[in-house]
């Protein structure tokens, strides 16, 4: 028998009972004081919204069941946001009848805590709460008056949207977050009314933002901050004029539900794998300019948490020779910092997070952040770096080009300077892509264009600009003529 929620379809039994508690759900044993709530109900109304199920045993998650309580306890359940929490958050309560462990007829009570928009829920003896992972810490001191601040303003994700109505949403994304949520029987009018997606004002039914950044058919024509764009740069800063040095700019305009894995295909192609002679052994080894993880978690963090209501803004993805750039528009969410990030989660769009984390995006406890400094540290890598501007925090991934440098020039020696053009100062007069072309071509007594390219990482426009400069120092020369497939070059 399929027993759920009606209010939020994915609480089914099994879930409520057996599922490791989270940043939007908690168990409570029916043997728990009404006042002993409190801090739970605060702690959700102050994040993304949250349940409290009452009538399951958080230690050995047995189905206790609340009738035995008493109508005067579970009345004092019922009221607890209204009697111990100041101001009183939006709520909803909901019986859902089970047959508790001893075979009996029973019920469990769900308290649905919404999110308080533009308001701190505190306890009635005035402490505060938010809740973090699986946890509800009290806020003290800087943290809480960053949260009263944040609580200061009106969330983009959850004003109404004017123009857009139920046929502008994908159903294949609707019906694929009906999968995620375990409602895929349920009526999606009323999936979407349940989650806030769908709201009634002044009897007539409007989307909210979140609906649209989320499920849109074609976001472009609601939201043209949706997106992410992805610029490779050809060196270690970017040029202007004659020395314009972008050579792919790539725009990525998708509801969010689709941006990331857009995203994360075309720019997995556009990084580079590094192959290293192993001294000793022999072996070609390759490796990856930068481990998977933390890119992908930047990417996928920036969607989550930038700031819509930026106009004009975007998701900006730069690579450089020597470093990966992911720029969000907006500043730090509400209590987190460059300083706290990695132990620190504050949802500046609590929807949109909450579904992405549905679709097993974005982590819970922070261990996205956690992970994206130890795969760099496993990685031999720099620790990654958050600066936050006025307008945007951007993370930087660094790699170890400087170290490849070194090792290449070390494996060509001094007597290799010598023996390949005579004169040390020459050497020192290239550049590193020049270098890494007679690098190859000395190590396999000749290159064509396509193998300098694979062995650079550069474009062919790149490759052939420093082709021509080597043959203009005399330093190579060419076999075959410019039509001839079989070109190559060695050194002069």
């Amino acid at each position: 028998m399929d027993i759920r929620s009606k209010i939020n379809p994915s609480l089914t039994l099994e879930y409520v009972q057996m599922e490791n508690e989270n940043k939007y759900f908690d168990r409570k044993s029916a043997q728990i004081r009404s006042v002993d709530l409190a801090p739970h109900i605060s702690a959700f109304a102050n994040a993304d919204g949250g349940t409290i199920v009452i009538g399951v045993s958080d230690k050995k998650r047995t189905l206790e069941g609340v009738d035995s309580c008493g109508d005067e306890k579970i009345n004092a359940f019922i009221n607890a946001p209204k009697d111990y929490c100041r101001p009183m958050p939006r709520y909803r309560e909901e019986f859902i009848d089970i047959t508790n462990e001893v075979g009996q007829p029973d019920r469990i009570l769900l308290l649905h805590i919404e999110p308080s928009v533009d308001q701190v829920i505190r306890t009635s003896n005035d402490r505060t709460y938010l809740r973090i992972g699986d946890k509800s810490k009290e806020m003290l001191g800087e943290n809480l008056r960053n949260l009263e601040y944040a609580k200061g303003s009106r969330h983009f994700e959850d004003e109404l949207n004017q123009n857009a109505i139920l046929e502008d949403l994908d159903q294949e994304l609707l019906n694929a977050y009906k999968k995620r949520i375990g409602a895929e029987d349920v009526d999606t009018h009323q999936v979407l009314t349940a989650r806030g997606f769908l709201q009634n004002r002044d009897g007539k039914e409007y989307l909210t933002n979140a609906a649209v950044l989320l499920f849109a058919r074609n976001i472009m024509k609601f939201n043209m901050n949706c997106r992410i764009r992805f610029i490779r740069v050809d060196g270690r800063e970017m040029q202007v004029g004659a020395d314009y040095n972008v050579v792919k700019d790539k725009s990525i305009d998708e509801p969010i539900l689709r941006l990331v894995d857009i995203a994360k295909t075309f720019i997995a192609d556009q990084l580079r794998v590094f192959t290293r002679q192993e001294h000793g052994s022999g072996r070609f080894v390759e490796r990856p300019e930068y481990p998977e993880f933390p890119w992908v978690e930047g990417i996928i963090n920036a969607v989550a948490h930038r700031d819509y209501a930026a106009s004009g803004q975007f998701i900006k993805v730069s690579m450089y020779d020597d470093r990966l750039e992911i720029e969000s528009p907006g500043r730090f969410p509400d209590i987190v910092t460059a300083d706290n990030i990695s132990y620190t989660r504050f949802s500046r769009n609590k929807i949109i997070s909450r579904v992405m984390t549905e679709f097993e995006w974005v982590r819970e406890l922070n261990e996205g952040v956690k992970k994206i400094y130890s795969d760099m540290a496993e990685a031999e890598l720099p620790e990654p770096e958050y600066i936050e501007t006025p307008n945007t925090v951007r993370l930087i991934l660094r790699n170890n080009i400087d170290e490849r440098i070194a090792h290449r020039n070390k494996d060509s020696g001094e007597s290799g300077k010598v023996i390949i053009f005579g004169l040390e100062t020459l050497w020192n007069e290239l550049d590193d892509v020049e270098r890494a072309i007679v690098t190859c071509i000395k190590e396999n007594g000749k290159a064509s264009r396509s193998e300098l390219e694979k062995y650079t990482h550069k474009s062919r426009g790149t490759v052939i600009n420093r082709l021509n400069k080597l043959l203009d120092k005399g330093v190579i020369k060419v076999n075959g003529d410019i039509h001839d497939p079989r070109r190559t070059y060695e050194l002069a």
